[in-house]
């Protein structure tokens, strides 16, 4: 069965940093591109950042860009998403996700972990 393991969330204070992991299980981890989403209350699920299984590429919305790092370990088939300076609107529930290919659509994903919540109060 196809995994994505969803962790690392929590509260912090606005400023402070968070680090995400999704273990994935069931496919072959090297073939697929991992990508992070979030939505929060009333909103559509936000793609956050996204790794490409050939080179790794990664990709950041402008919202995130320069705060969050993406990476991945091979080994472990684990991918981590690295969240600095927190801000208030980051709050939201964050999903993993695989995929062939980086889409920046949520509704292009087909295979989806369980989320995680993030709060990063005032």
């Amino acid at each position: 069965d196809v995994q994505l393991q969803a962790s690392g969330g929590g509260l912090v204070q606005a400023g402070g940093s968070l680090r995400l992991a999704c273990a994935a299980s069931g496919f072959t981890f090297d073939d697929f591109a991992i990508g992070w989403f979030r939505q929060a209350p009333g909103k559509e699920r936000e793609g956050v950042s996204c790794i490409s299984s050939s080179h790794g590429t990664t990709y950041y919305p402008d919202s995130v860009k320069g705060r969050f790092t993406i990476s991945k370990d091979n080994a472990k088939n684990t991918v981590y998403l690295q969240m600095n300076s927190l801000k208030p609107e980051d709050t939201a529930v964050y999903y993993c996700a695989a995929n062939p290919v980086c889409f920046r659509t949520a509704t292009m994903w087909d295979m989806w972990g369980q989320g995680t919540q993030v709060t990063s109060p005032a």
